[in-house]
């Protein structure tokens, strides 16, 4: 499975492949043709609720990805699309979010590669 997560704020390259956002909101001062996006794909970040409950805390990191899994596993459309696209050629997961360790584009990249696995 060929998956990237990166920074929506870092500079689009060739070898990105697919640029898909998994971001619920747009992200700030980014517009959309410098994103050169692919696709954005909300219905695969976390809820509002989650979201916020999270506030990219670390400390809350390990108690974040296990709802976040159990809200993605209720989406497997979703879930199996992106498989299936990571599976055929690279797909960049993109974020807002600073932290480049906790956030949920990290999260989802775990998320697939596990589940393509099982």
């Amino acid at each position: 499975m060929a998956l990237e997560v990166k920074r929506i704020y870092d500079e689009p390259r060739p070898k990105d492949g697919q640029r898909i956002l998994v971001d619920r909101v747009w992200p700030r001062g980014v517009s959309k043709s410098r994103a050169q996006l692919d696709e954005w794909i909300k219905e695969v970040a976390p809820s509002g609720e989650l979201r916020k409950w999270f506030g990219h805390d670390p400390e809350k990191w390990k108690e974040f990805k296990r709802r976040y899994f159990r809200e993605l596993d209720a989406k497997p459309g979703l879930v199996d699309e992106l498989r299936r696209r990571a599976a055929k050629s690279r797909v960049t997961l993109l974020y807002g979010a600073k932290d480049r360790e906790h956030n949920n584009a990290i999260a989802l990249e775990e998320y697939l590669q596990h589940r393509a696995r099982h």
